[in-house]
C-alpha cells in the first residue's frame, strides 16, 4: 500500500490523456472539428490536465468555478483551487461554437491538435477583478496581470480529452516526468516524505542550502523545474537544468535528489501560485513544498514572506502537501557558512546577498562571481550561456530561442 500523499481531491490520479485506439480514434475525429488555437499558458494547462497534474479537474472552469476560485479559492463543487484554469477566445469565434458541440484545441507553435473540448458554457469575466484577487494588483506592468488583461473577451468552459504532450517528452527526455512516473520512482526509492523544490532559475548556494535543509527532515527532494514559458531575461530550461545537474552531481549525496520538469508557464502570482505549486506537487506525490523568500513573485508586488503566510490562511484540510517555510538564505562571513535570517545573528555587512539582476550583469560582463554565492561549476555553465547570448545578433533574445 502506498505511503505517499493522496492525489488532490481523491484517491486516484485523473489523467485526461488518451492512449492507444482511443487516442487514434479521437485524433481522427478532431480533424473534423472546428479549431481553436490556444495560448502558451493554456497549452501548459491542457498538458497538466492530460498528465494528471491538475487532478481532479476534468477541463476548463465554468463561470461559477471562476467566481468561486477568485473570491474564495473554491470551485462551485467546493474543491480547493487557488487560481482559475480558464480558456478564452474572441467574441466572433465564441459565437461560431455552439454549446454542447466540440472543438479541437490547437498548439500555438506548430498547429498540432492538443485536445478536444465539449463547450458547455460561454461567459465573460471581470478581468480586473481576477487580477486583483489572484495577483493582488491590477498594474499592467505585472506579467501575470498583462497576460489576463490581454485575454480575449469570452471564456469557454467544458471537459477535455487530451491527445498530446506537446512535444515535451521528445524535447526533454527523462527530465520530463508525469505524476504517475514520479510517484512510481518515489515508491521504488522507498520514499514517503518528499519535499518539492520549485525553480525557474539555476540553483545557487542559497537554493542548495534550502534543499539540504529539506533533506535533513525528508527522505529526499524533487527539484522540479518549470519547462514552460518564462518572462524575458529568465534562464531557459535546458541551461537551467544542466546547471542544476552539475550542482547535484558534485554537492549532494546520491539518491537524495530527483530532478524533473513540468510543462506549465509561470503566472508570477506570488502567494496564490505557491498554493497552486503545493496542490499539483501533491499530485506528483510530494508531502512538502519548500517555500523560501518571495516564492513565485516578481518585482516588489509581494512581501518577502507573503507565500509563507497564505498557507496559514487556508483551511487545514485544503491540501495534504505542507509548506517547509525557510527564511532568506545567504553566506555569512562571520558564521563562516550558509545561514538564514533565523539562524544568523549578524548584520547585513557580514552577509553576501546578490540580486538576480546583479548576478546576470556580472556573468555577462565576465566579472568575478564569489564561490560563496554560486558554485564554480554552475557559474561556468551560465557564463558560457551569457557569452553566447551576447554574441547573438540584435533582436534575438533568450525568450525567442
Amino acid at each position: 500500500m502506498s505511503t505517499l500523499v493522496r492525489p488532490h481531491g481523491g484517491e486516484m490520479l485523473r489523467p485526461l490523456l488518451l492512449e492507444g485506439a482511443a487516442l487514434d480514434a479521437e485524433l481522427a475525429r478532431a480533424r473534423t472539428l472546428p479549431r481553436l488555437t490556444v495560448t502558451s499558458r493554456e497549452r501548459g494547462d491542457i498538458l497538466m490536465l492530460g498528465i494528471g497534474g491538475f487532478t481532479p479537474l476534468d477541463g476548463f472552469m465554468t463561470h461559477a468555478d471562476w467566481q468561486g476560485v477568485c473570491d474564495g479559492m473554491r470551485t462551485a463543487s467546493g474543491l480547493f483551487w487557488p487560481i482559475p484554469i480558464t480558456l478564452s477566445t474572441d467574441k466572433a469565434t465564441a459565437e461560431s461554437f455552439k454549446t454542447g458541440h466540440e472543438v479541437a484545441l490547437v498548439d500555438p507553435d506548430d498547429g498540432s491538435v492538443l485536445a478536444t473540448m465539449r463547450v458547455t458554457e460561454k461567459y465573460a469575466i471581470n478581468k480586473a477583478h481576477e487580477c486583483a484577487m489572484v495577483f493582488r494588483t491590477t498594474d499592467p506592468a505585472h506579467p501575470g496581470v498583462k497576460m489576463v488583461m490581454e485575454q480575449p473577451e469570452v471564456n469557454l468552459a467544458g471537459p477535455v480529452k487530451v491527445l498530446s504532450q506537446g512535444g515535451f517528452p521528445e524535447k526533454y527526455g527523462a527530465l520530463y516526468m508525469t505524476p504517475a512516473q514520479t510517484r512510481a520512482m518515489f515508491a521504488s526509492l522507498g520514499w514517503s516524505r518528499i519535499a518539492a523544490f520549485q525553480t525557474r532559475n539555476p540553483m545557487h548556494r542559497s537554493h542548495e542550502y534550502l534543499a539540504k535543509v529539506a533533506i535533513e527532515v525528508c527522505d529526499g527532494v524533487l527539484v522540479h523545474s518549470l519547462l514552460g514559458a518564462l518572462k524575458p531575461g529568465d534562464i531557459p530550461a535546458e541551461v537551467r537544468t544542466r546547471a542544476i545537474s552539475a550542482l547535484v552531481e558534485r554537492y549532494f549525496v546520491k539518491s537524495t535528489i530527483v530532478q524533473a520538469g513540468y510543462p506549465l508557464d509561470m503566472r508570477y502570482a506570488g502567494p496564490r501560485e505557491a498554493l497552486l505549486h503545493a496542490l499539483f506537487r501533491q499530485n506528483y506525490g510530494c508531502s512538502h513544498l519548500i517555500v523560501g523568500r518571495d516564492h513565485a513573485g516578481v518585482g516588489s508586488y509581494y512581501g518577502p514572506f507573503d507565500a509563507h503566510h497564505i498557507f496559514d490562511q487556508i483551511p487545514p484540510d485544503a491540501l495534504q502537501t505542507r509548506p517547509l517555510k525557510i527564511d532568506v538564505a545567504f553566506w555569512c562571513y562571520q558564521c563562516g557558512g550558509m545561514a538564514s535570517g533565523r539562524t544568523c545573528p549578524h548584520g547585513d555587512g557580514d552577509r553576501l546577498q546578490v540580486s538576480g539582476t546583479q548576478f546576470r550583469k556580472s556573468l555577462s560582463a565576465g566579472d568575478h562571481v564569489p564561490p560563496e554565492f554560486s558554485r564554480p561549476e554552475v557559474v561556468e555553465i551560465l557564463r558560457k550561456y551569457y557569452a553566447e547570448l551576447d554574441a547573438k545578433p540584435v533582436g534575438v533574445t533568450a525568450s525567442s530561442r
